[in-house]
């Protein structure tokens, strides 16, 4: 079985926050693909897509973000450890806003909630997709900008964003994570090289 786990924090307040931008990404598979509900736990919840390579569970963890590695520890005690099968979607401050990048392991960057799913799973060996948010303008600052919503002239760039990585997810169901690494990462090259 297959998990898409989307990063972010519970609540409305944090909704449209740029740390929050991964559970948009969800959002945007269920609306192209009819999500059907899943689990209500108090950890995760869950729902379920039918992509080309088959079906895909979506999490969006109820814990906050620095804690994210519970909601995946409860769910895998229920249905099974399967790093092979997990690809993580989170923000990125350090890719500029728009920019998406597909990974196949690697550190957390600093990036309490990875921090927080590495410890979980005890490896860096899992897939990740980061979806650039801008930096912050200071060390200082990091965590205000996290939790702020994207100015409305960014946001333009940031739904182009969401619907690319969406697309990427759907890349890596159907045609696995090295497909979707060549062709997301190679448009990510091009674009910097003509900028």
């Amino acid at each position: 079985m297959r998990l898409l786990l989307g990063l972010g924090n519970p609540g409305e307040r944090y909704a449209r926050t740029r740390h929050n931008v991964a559970w948009r990404v969800l959002d945007d598979l269920a609306r192209r693909h009819g999500a059907r509900p899943g689990e209500d736990d108090p950890l995760y919840r869950t729902r379920s897509v039918s992509l080309r390579g088959g079906e895909v569970v979506m999490m969006e963890p109820r814990t906050f973000m620095n804690a994210s590695g519970e909601a995946l520890a409860a769910w895998w005690a229920r249905h099974g450890a399967d790093l092979a099968g997990l690809l993580v979607v989170t923000d990125d401050v350090y890719l500029s806003l728009g920019r998406i990048r597909v990974r196949a392991r690697g550190t957390s960057g600093g990036h309490r909630g990875l921090d927080s799913i590495q410890d979980a799973v005890g490896s860096r060996e899992y897939a990740r997709l980061r979806i650039g948010v801008g930096a912050a303008g200071s060390s200082a600052g990091l965590r205000e900008h996290v939790l702020e919503s994207v100015a409305p002239e960014e946001e333009p760039v940031l739904e182009s964003a969401i619907r690319l990585a969406a697309d990427a997810v759907e890349c890596w169901a159907a045609e696995g994570l090295l497909a979707a690494m060549n062709r997301f990462n190679a448009r990510l090259r091009k674009e910097v090289s003509e900028s």
